[in-house]
């Protein structure tokens, strides 16, 4: 099985740079830092409201830690994914009702795939509810101090009460690198086996970059394509967090190029995340800016087609991004069990659900 396959015939090159030629330039907000300093060595409108989209499983995977250190959790503890979590739209695993799987299995479905339906049986498992879960996300937020962040689910799907920030979300992922270092393998897994299935990883950066090492993907089609990625290199590791981007190739070699940028650059001056402080005071910048009109056309999904060769590989053009010449590292995951179905009617207990409307969207929103 070849991985991304880097092919690069001189016609669909020229495609390519056609295709990003006509297309309209999309606000995009991005942050590239040193973890272990907390110093931002290059930004643009860090402090602008936008769409998480999946990047929320960061903050549900830092919830979820914080639960395990408590001692409220263990990972081997079952989660069980209920009718509410079945019926969560794509990206998704597609579980019935009464499967089971352990916690440590569901981090690692929801870091690779972004299977909604997992994530919200990890949020009922922990919290209860969708909701409750939600009130841990804000707690958590609050506490580190993430001011421009909001939650109302785990998953990230599409409401305009879920938003954050780039300086925000690194923030979280400082955190997450600093305070649960032995959880770092969560995020750099190139892909699981479930069977006889192969998911990949959708964080292209992962064995094509040199020292990438993490983070997370997300994509509705309001925020656009977004990426954390992360990279360490001798003792330094960086972390750029990509908003907005207009194709998975487009946000991949936007954060390599800022690593890339990064890794020259020690910054010793550069403002820290608690220093930095937004370049505008614009009431605009407290709106989270929609782009579905840009991302999700006819005419976008066409342009987006031609940055894929004939065996639909991606195609990069990028000098930091390389063609993976081994076959990825697999992990494999699978159910604990699968619960008979009760034979009498199956009336689940009501719980608070925000009113975000998924059953709506179309297929494939998650990474």
């Amino acid at each position: 099985m070849q991985f991304w396959q880097n092919r690069r015939p001189l016609i669909l090159i020229a495609a390519l740079l056609v295709a990003f030629s006509n297309a309209p330039a999309l606000a995009a907000p991005y942050l590239v830092m040193d973890v272990d300093s907390g110093r931002v060595l290059e930004q643009q409108d860090a402090f602008k409201r936008w769409y998480p989209a999946s990047l929320s499983k960061l903050m549900t995977a830092y919830v979820v830690f914080r639960a395990v250190e408590a001692g409220q959790v263990r990972l081997s503890s079952p989660v069980r994914i209920s009718k509410n979590a079945a019926e969560e739209p794509p990206s998704k695993m597609g579980f019935p009702p009464g499967a089971v799987l352990t916690l440590d299995n569901a981090l690692k479905i929801i870091m690779v795939k972004s299977a909604n339906d997992v994530t919200t049986a990890i949020a009922e498992t922990i919290a209860g509810s969708e909701a409750g879960f939600a009130a841990r996300m804000n707690a958590e937020a609050q506490r580190l101090g993430m001011t421009d962040s909001h939650f109302v689910n785990a998953h990230g799907l599409p409401t305009s009460r879920q938003y954050t920030t780039a300086r925000d979300l690194a923030l979280l992922v400082r955190a997450l690198r600093t305070e649960f270092r032995q959880y770092s393998g969560y995020f750099s897994i190139e892909g699981l086996r479930f069977g006889a299935k192969v998911l990949e990883n959708h964080n292209m950066l992962i064995g094509r970059f040199e020292g990438a090492d993490g983070m997370k993907t997300g994509f509705i089609c309001a925020a656009g394509f977004n990426l954390i990625a992360t990279a360490t290199r001798g003792r330094r590791s960086l972390a750029a967090i990509v908003l907005g981007a207009f194709s998975p190739v487009e946000r991949a070699e936007k954060a390599a190029e800022l690593l890339e940028r990064g890794f020259d650059r020690w910054g010793v001056m550069a403002p820290t995340l608690a220093s930095l402080r937004p370049s505008s005071s614009s009431p605009d910048r407290h709106v989270a800016t929609d782009l579905r009109s840009q991302i999700c056309t006819a005419e976008a999904y066409e342009r987006r087609a031609k940055l894929r060769d004939d065996e639909g590989h991606y195609i990069f053009t990028s000098p930091h991004v390389q063609p993976m010449t081994r076959e990825p590292r697999l992990v494999t995951v699978g159910l604990e069990r699968v619960e008979t179905p009760p034979r009498y009617a199956d009336v689940p207990i009501p719980t608070p659900r925000p009113d975000y409307p998924p059953r709506t969207l179309s297929a494939g929103q998650g990474g």
